[in-house]
C-alpha cells in the first residue's frame, strides 16, 4: 500500500549527526544543491559526543520532499543519524547581532530600554552606535529589528537556527533500525 504525503509546504528542520572530519558539512550541503532544494538556514557545532557533528538544517518543503532529502543524506558515509523535526516538535533559536545608530543621549537610552524588553544585551557601546546581542526564536528578533529600524539599523549578522526535539525525545532515539543508516555504506 503507498504511503499518501502531506503536499502542504511548511518549514522543516533536519538534525543531522555526522562524523567530525574535514568537508562533511560541504557533502551534506552539496546534497541539498544537487536535489534543487534552497537551505533556509544551516548550523553546526558539537555534540555531546566525541568526534561528532550536529548539523541543523532548515529547508522549506513538503512531506514528501524532507522525506527524500533525509534518506538520501543516511546514505552518505559520514552521516551516523538523522532526525526530522518539524515547527510543532521542535524547539528553535537563533543569535542576532546588530549595529544601530545611537546619535544621542536619548536614542541610547531607548534602544538599551528595548533591548531589554527583549531579553538582549549591550555588547557594544560607542558615541554614535551601539552592538546588541539576542537570543532567541526568528519571530521575536525579527520582532526586536523591525522595532531598531526607526533609529536606523547600520549592520546585522545572524546564525541560522539551532534546533532541538521538545520533550525527551532525542536524535539518538533508536526509532530506526541500524541497518538504514548503514545501508550503501558497505558498498
Amino acid at each position: 500500500m503507498k504511503r499518501e504525503f502531506n503536499t502542504e509546504r511548511k518549514l522543516y528542520t533536519l538534525c543531522i549527526l555526522v562524523d567530525n572530519i574535514p568537508g562533511v558539512l560541504s557533502q551534506v550541503a552539496r546534497l541539498f544543491s544537487r536535489k534543487g532544494y534552497n537551505i533556509h538556514s544551516i548550523v553546526s557545532g558539537d555534540t555531546d559526543r566525541p568526534n561528532t557533528t550536529r548539523i541543523s538544517i532548515e529547508v522549506m518543503g513538503d512531506e514528501l520532499m524532507i522525506e527524500q532529502i533525509a534518506a538520501q543524506c543516511r546514505k552518505l558515509i559520514p552521516v551516523q543519524a538523522v532526525k526530522i523535526l518539524d515547527e510543532e516538535t521542535c524547539i528553535r533559536r537563533e543569535i542576532a547581532l546588530i549595529k544601530v545608530a545611537a546619535a544621542d543621549r536619548v536614542s541610547r537610552d531607548e534602544i538599551i530600554q528595548l533591548a531589554n524588553i527583549f531579553h538582549g544585551k549591550v555588547i557594544d557601546v560607542s558615541r554614535e552606535a551601539l552592538t546588541l546581542w539576542v537570543f532567541g526564536s526568528e519571530s521575536k528578533n525579527t520582532a526586536l529589528i523591525d522595532m531598531l529600524e526607526d533609529f536606523g539599523i547600520l549592520e546585522i549578522a545572524k546564525t541560522g537556527s539551532i534546533a532541538i526535539e521538545r520533550g525527551r525525545s532525542t536524535i539518538y532515539d533508536s526509532n530506526k533500525l541500524r541497518d538504514e543508516y548503514d545501508y550503501g555504506k558497505q558498498l
